[in-house]
């Protein structure tokens, strides 16, 4: 049986669980993080298995909030029974559909000015799988062929900018853009890094150039979904891990909007 263990940092499961739903990796993953029991995910050919699909996406939605932790991923046919196509949810269309998900107008705009003047080509190896595809996709990966700007992939996209960029999004959180040049929003003065900063941008899944009203919305994001009480009936341990996770989101807000 073979196993890989690496560290996983908040905000980088939907990353991992893509790769295994590339692969159409059998075995299961461990979480560990410390703060609660481990997670346990049994994955059958690049997709998760579960009692039902719908309880598989909301485990999936709120594990893509893991870390910092540890993951570990023993490969090999497992003794879990095979379940129907009507109760797995495949990894990697769900990696993608998360990843699009967080792009608002803001975030495009930010990503506008990081890529612009950087050439943009296809890390093949890490490129979606054809099935998950559709033909505006095709077009796109294949302008990214080879070294292009974001200004040379529209035209031969033609798709809409959103449409593009939420695609792009997706493929840069999955490690499957090659960025090369600088950026016109990198080539201004030197700003110092400070990592504090970084690691509260992390937390609230906001880019380095989020406006005070992205901030502000990411935040409200995460409160909902974490407020005690607004999940009633939760147990207490779990009651105490969403009390704690809302306090590191809120320190994070205060320290961004300071």
């Amino acid at each position: 049986m073979n196993a890989t263990e690496e560290r996983l940092a908040r905000g980088e499961f939907a990353r991992l669980v893509y790769r295994l739903g590339r692969g159409e990796a059998t075995g299961t993953l461990t979480l560990v993080d410390g703060a609660s029991r481990p997670e346990v995910l049994v994955v059958r050919r690049g997709a998760l298995c579960a009692e039902e699909a719908r309880a598989g996406l909301a485990r999936l939605a709120r594990l893509a909030m893991f870390g910092p932790g540890q993951a570990r991923f023993e490969g090999g046919a497992q003794q879990h029974p095979p379940v129907p196509p009507s109760r797995t949810v495949p990894l990697a269309p769900w990696a993608r559909a998360h990843y699009e998900g967080q792009l608002d107008g803001s975030r495009a705009e930010a990503l506008t000015a990081q890529l612009a003047g950087v050439r943009l080509t296809l890390r093949a190896e890490l490129a979606p799988p054809s099935v998950m595809l559709d033909e505006a996709d095709r077009r796109i990966l294949a302008a990214m062929a080879q070294p292009r700007r974001l200004d040379q992939i529209w035209p031969l996209a033609r798709t809409p900018r959103f449409r593009l960029l939420s695609f792009l999004y997706f493929l840069r959180q999955v490690g499957a853009v090659i960025e090369e040049g600088v950026s016109a929003f990198d080539s201004g003065p030197h700003r110092a890094i400070d990592p504090r900063r970084v690691e509260a941008c992390r937390l609230l899944g906001v880019d380095a150039a989020a406006d005070r009203e992205a901030i502000k919305r990411a935040y409200r994001r995460m409160a909902r979904a974490l407020h005690p009480d607004l999940h009633p009936g939760v147990a207490e341990l779990r009651r105490r891990e969403l009390e704690a996770r809302l306090a590191e989101v809120t320190a994070a807000a205060d320290a961004l909007l300071a």
